[in-house]
């Protein structure tokens, strides 16, 4: 699997590329800004790009605009984003295509290896990787909602399948029966109007659902520090 990192902090880069490398990956750039990002991903068409959401000069948005415009200019390109906060909204806007192959996690996540790598390994392959921290924020069903219509254990299968686990890890996780997991994702998709042939990303529609669904935070305050 070919990488590009577009990371500032030179730590946090270097320490990626040699937690990737030494899990059989190619990091084949590692950049500081957006417009070195872009240019790395049309120099070497990677297979995943790793972009942190703020990236010089202003340190705000910067690698958010920069992972939107690759997925515009190269075919839908995997990307998984890092940030340092949970930033709920940058979820939804990564997400807005539907297309897939798309995670968010929080930094602190990379230091659990086997998860940090099997969540990039699932977003190279088209799936989503939500932070469970994010899907966190995001359980109180505002009113009006098609969530209100969801079941307790619905909703569980929900925030599980927007972090992006598969049929088998969510019966895994919630200790059910595939049988009971396959019938609830039914249920989900038919409450939130989810057509039963939609072959497409339907577990991306819905977590889409499950977003716009969600209270939406504050405006955007001040810049933090990395």
């Amino acid at each position: 699997m070919r990488v590009v990192i577009a990371e500032d902090n030179v730590l946090l880069s270097s320490g990626l590329e040699l937690l990737l490398e030494k899990k059989g990956c190619q990091v084949v750039a590692v950049v500081g800004d957006g417009e070195a990002f872009l240019d790395a991903v049309a120099e070497h068409s990677p297979d995943i790009a790793i972009v942190d959401v703020r990236l010089p000069p202003s340190f705000r948005d910067e690698g958010i605009h920069a992972a939107l415009r690759a997925r515009r200019e190269h075919g839908a390109l995997p990307i998984l984003v890092l940030s340092q906060y949970v930033e709920r909204e940058y979820a939804g806007e990564l997400l807005s295509d539907g297309r897939g192959g798309i995670g968010y996690l929080l930094k602190d996540r990379i230091g659990r290896v086997t998860e940090f790598v099997d969540a990039l390994r699932r977003v190279a392959s088209g799936g989503t990787a939500m932070d469970p921290e994010v899907v966190a924020q995001l359980l109180t069903h505002r009113a009006g909602s098609p969530l209100e219509a969801l079941t307790p254990r619905e909703t569980e299968s929900l925030a599980l399948m927007a972090q992006g686990h598969d049929n088998a890890a969510i019966a895994e996780r919630m200790r059910i029966s595939g049988n009971a997991v396959h019938k609830h994702i039914g249920n989900i998709f038919a409450k939130l109007g989810l057509a039963p042939d939609d072959s497409g990303h339907r577990r991306v529609r819905a977590v889409l659902a499950y977003l716009d669904g969600a209270p939406r935070p504050p405006g955007p305050g001040p810049a933090a520090p990395h």
